[in-house]
């Protein structure tokens, strides 16, 4: 997301680090490309022409003491992205009692998908939630929550008559007394006509909702601000989700919109998984933007898509040297819940640059399916014991018949599973503390894309 941004960020601190000396022509290059990429980004002109001011007044501050001049520059650089892109802001339901939280938004603007993300998401974190859908315009929308709750094993309610969004409010709320967290689902339109308005708000004094959450698709672009203005006129907006960041350069305009309206952003979602949705922070979508990787986003997702009783076995049998190749598909299968591994590289720090064929990553995680089915049609001592299948042809004809694939499907597995039992042999007694050599994890990377190709020998 951004990427065109993030690069020319990069460019500008280097240009900034690696100078002899600032002079007016270094600083009036810099300043044009930082321009150029910003409006790109849909950031409205005022914002570009303010942080253009502010560089050329920090590159030629004679007051500066105390610290090198391209230093001040780049802090100042860090600090107006940080300012225009807003302040954190953390959406904490209640510790005690019931939390309500109502979803508001344009047609189109991904409320219903964003729902059930956002239920998901406080689910794993252990809270009791309930999604309510009281979208009567448009068809099929109380139908698609239905879905993805039962697909992701969320409570969902509705009516099916489409009677009014209040009478149906009035039907399902005493359903809900035993949950700690109660999100719905309500009604767009094409324009927030007087209709919207007066629906919103007659539901908003029924529902009395805690949190009253905008939703906005990142390529609305400066166009957020119109519609941020608009709804908190109607409504008590508290926040904002910024959906599909994966989908468009021009995010930087729905995201420096709502921090200019003080609309501050809770989440972004960034695909069409029900785990694409992270915290939003300022800090940390910087750092990410220069290539420099997010690894406390990286680990919120990793908790999201991850069962912790069954990580902490696996964790034992790593510290114990011994793999199985049910853990190995498991864990591949939990790094495609995380998105696909371009996704987490982008978050490691020292390889948001990594360059890693797609076309391999995606043919990897398509494999993950058929390994599965390999799996299951193998007895429970060749998935705890591999070699066996090796020593005896025969197992291996046996195997891929019963999965019904081809006999390379399965030695492609087993590649996969050697390659893993060897890193899990190679870090025994080591201090993984402070991680991978960034150069080591990308060609680590680069050989899980390529699944491990290579001779067999058996």
């Amino acid at each position: 997301m951004l990427e065109k941004l993030g690069n020319a960020i990069k460019k500008a601190t280097d240009k900034i680090s690696n100078a002899i000396f600032l002079d007016k022509n270094l600083v009036d290059t810099i300043v044009r490309e930082l321009q150029r990429a910003l409006i790109e980004a849909d950031v409205s002109i005022p914002l570009v022409k303010e942080l253009s001011e502010k560089i050329r007044k920090a590159a030629f501050d004679e007051k500066i003491t105390g610290i090198e001049k391209k230093e001040h520059l780049i802090k100042i650089l860090h600090d107006e992205l940080i300012h225009i892109l807003g302040e954190k802001k953390e959406l904490i339901p209640k510790e005690k009692g019931q939390t309500r939280i109502m979803m508001c938004g344009l047609y189109a603007a991904g409320k219903t998908t964003t729902t059930a993300k956002l239920g998901n998401y406080f689910q794993k974190r252990g809270k009791k939630v309930a999604l309510v859908g009281l979208d009567v315009w448009r068809p099929a929308a109380k139908e698609q929550l239905e879905q993805l709750g039962k697909e992701h094993n969320l409570n969902v309610y509705t009516v099916p008559e489409n009677d009014s969004a209040i009478n149906n409010w009035k039907q399902i709320e005493p359903k809900l007394e035993k949950y700690d967290l109660v999100i719905v689902d309500t009604a767009g339109r094409h324009d927030l006509d007087s209709e919207l308005v007066e629906e919103i708000e007659t539901l908003n004094k029924k529902i009395k909702p805690d949190k009253t959450i905008l939703v906005m698709p990142a390529d609305i672009g400066q166009a957020a601000k119109n519609q941020a203005e608009k709804f908190s006129n109607s409504l008590n907006i508290t926040g904002v989700i910024i959906s599909r960041m994966d989908s468009t350069a021009k995010g930087g305009g729905a995201l420096t919109a709502c921090a200019e309206t003080n609309s501050g952003v809770y989440f972004i979602t960034t695909g069409e998984k029900i785990n694409d949705i992270e915290k939003f922070n300022p800090e940390q979508f910087l750092s990410r933007l220069l290539g420099m990787g997010d690894l406390e986003s990286l680990m919120e997702k990793i908790r999201s898509v991850t069962d912790e009783k069954q990580q902490q076995k696996i964790q034992e049998k790593l510290q114990e040297g011994k793999i199985t190749l049910t853990d190995v598909v498991e864990q591949i299968k939990s790094m495609n819940s995380l998105g696909g591994m371009d996704k987490m590289l982008s978050m490691v720090p020292g390889l948001g640059k990594a360059k890693i064929d797609k076309a391999q990553l995606d043919e990897q995680q398509k494999k993950v399916a058929k390994w599965e089915h390999l799996v299951n049609s193998m007895t429970k001592e060749e998935r705890e014991n591999p070699e066996l299948i090796k020593k005896e042809t025969t197992r291996i004809g046996r195997i891929a018949k019963g999965a019904g694939v081809n006999n390379s499907e399965l030695r492609a597995l087993l590649k996969q599973y050697d390659m893993l039992a060897g890193m899990v042999k190679g870090t025994q007694g080591m201090d993984m503390s402070e991680g991978m050599n960034p150069k080591q994890m990308e060609k680590l990377m680069k050989k899980f894309a390529r699944g491990g190709r290579g001779k067999m020998r058996f």
